[in-house]
């Protein structure tokens, strides 16, 4: 089964709005962020992130993040007197609908393989109609100053 396929880039996993216009325009079944989260928001957000936006969205999110750098790599760098490369936290990952995290990766070079069935998302979006049961209309946010 084909389904349709969203795609970001990497701060946008920080807004769930996004996501959800993808959901609601498109009917997405996944979600693709390339990003490169550091070694501060890395271990806090990243996966976090990943397994919330794919239960705001009930699709899967499939994230690819750089390799950080070796420490063969960094002291190539410092001894030819060049500026040290962007340390990324990596950890490419896959999520599944339901918000669990079927496949990722650590920092090195790797590849992450999962199967996707697309049904799951469609399934997720028949039994848990979130999209269906939002009421926007009754929502008011009263501020008095």
């Amino acid at each position: 089964m084909f389904g349709t396929v969203g795609v970001g880039i990497c701060y946008d996993i920080r807004f769930p709005e996004m996501a959800l216009l993808l959901t609601k325009e498109r009917d997405v079944s996944m979600i693709c962020l390339p990003g490169a989260f550091n070694m501060t928001t890395g271990p806090a957000h990243w996966e976090l992130l990943q397994r919330a936006r794919a239960v705001d969205c009930q699709a899967y999110v499939l994230t690819a993040s750089p390799a950080r750098a070796t420490d063969e790599m960094l002291e190539k760098v410092k001894k030819e007197g060049k500026f040290p490369p962007y340390t990324a936290w990596g950890h490419s990952t896959a999520v599944n609908p339901w918000g669990e995290v079927i496949g990722t990766c650590n920092e090195g070079e790797a590849i992450v393989e999962v199967e996707i069935d697309m049904r799951k998302s469609k399934e997720m979006k028949t039994n848990i109609p979130t999209a269906l049961q939002k009421r926007s209309d009754l929502y008011k946010v009263d501020v008095e100053a």
